[in-house]
């Protein structure tokens, strides 16, 4: 039992992180139908502004982390407008733009990796004190990324509910040409999703490097495998389909990691996600592609 709480402890931090960036990819996918195989180069660069502010120029982390979620929004915004748009305005197929975006990633990521070598970097913060709960141990550090994904989502939801942006998002998602034909301009919320979910991929990216303690430029490589499990488990398009995606694959990876080798963690994700789409082929909320 002592191992099972334990490994749940460690499943509900990995699904927050999860959790703020499979609902950024999924959006960047809904609306554009774009699969962002960028993103976790976009994430890892992210990580290293906030330590680059984090540790030379010596802001606390957590303002630092303003920096990361800047350069994940200016980041994804403009491989929108410079590299996924005009291959998109060619009429080009989807597997084009995938391996465009494949593209882009290891230049992203190979580049960061020539400027700040091979080396392991961590920020400048304590964890702070651990906290018993029911069995799990997690701590302060840990608790706080909890409660930014808790705060996240609740505006996630908010923003798609409540708000013309969040409705526009919804409609251009559902039918762009249909959108476009009522007046809405699909070119800005197009724009506008981009810089929202890549501000979530840049605080992803920051709260994946402080939960992980030590991160290299390679870090988030793999982390690409957990956010498409995510995604296709929720359903694809749906952004309450990806919180619940990411509550699922951190949980069971996490569970696993605890009872069997820890470097399977990827492939249960895959099971999981097979094994949910041998019942549900369009996931848990996803029946056609919608925000």
């Amino acid at each position: 039992m002592s191992v099972f709480l334990s490994s749940l402890g460690f499943g509900l931090i990995s699904a927050a992180v999860l959790a703020i960036a499979t609902v950024g990819f999924t959006m960047q996918f809904a609306v554009t139908n774009v699969l962002n195989l960028a993103y976790g180069s976009v994430m890892i660069n992210s990580a290293f502004v906030t330590y680059y502010l984090n540790y030379h120029a010596h802001l606390n982390a957590w303002v630092a982390m303003i920096g990361g979620v800047l350069t994940g929004a200016i980041a994804s915004y403009l491989l929108n407008r410079f590299v996924f748009t005009p291959f998109q305005r060619r009429n080009l197929p989807p597997i084009t733009i995938v391996i465009v975006a494949l593209g882009v990633d290891l230049c992203g990521t190979f580049g960061l990796q020539a400027i700040v070598g091979g080396s392991y970097f961590s920020y400048r913060q304590s964890l702070g004190r651990e906290r018993h709960f029911w069995g799990m141990y997690l701590s302060t550090l840990q608790l706080i990324i909890i409660g930014i994904c808790v705060v996240v989502m609740g505006l996630i939801h908010w923003l798609l509910k409540y708000t013309r942006l969040g409705k526009a998002m919804r409609a251009t998602s559902a039918n762009a040409s249909l959108a476009r034909n009522s007046g809405i301009r699909t070119q800005r919320v197009i724009s506008s999703t981009w810089l929202i979910s890549g501000a979530l991929c840049g605080l992803a990216g920051t709260v994946f490097a402080m939960n992980t303690g030590v991160f290299e430029a390679t870090s988030a490589q793999l982390y690409i495998v957990l956010l498409l499990a995510a995604m296709f488990l929720g359903g694809p398009g749906s952004a309450y389909g990806a919180m619940l995606g990411a509550l699922t694959i951190g949980v069971a990876t996490e569970l696993s990691a605890g009872y069997f080798n820890p470097e399977y963690k990827e492939v249960i994700a895959f099971v999981v996600l097979l094994g949910m789409l041998t019942f549900r082929p369009y996931g848990l909320f996803g029946s056609e592609k919608t925000i």
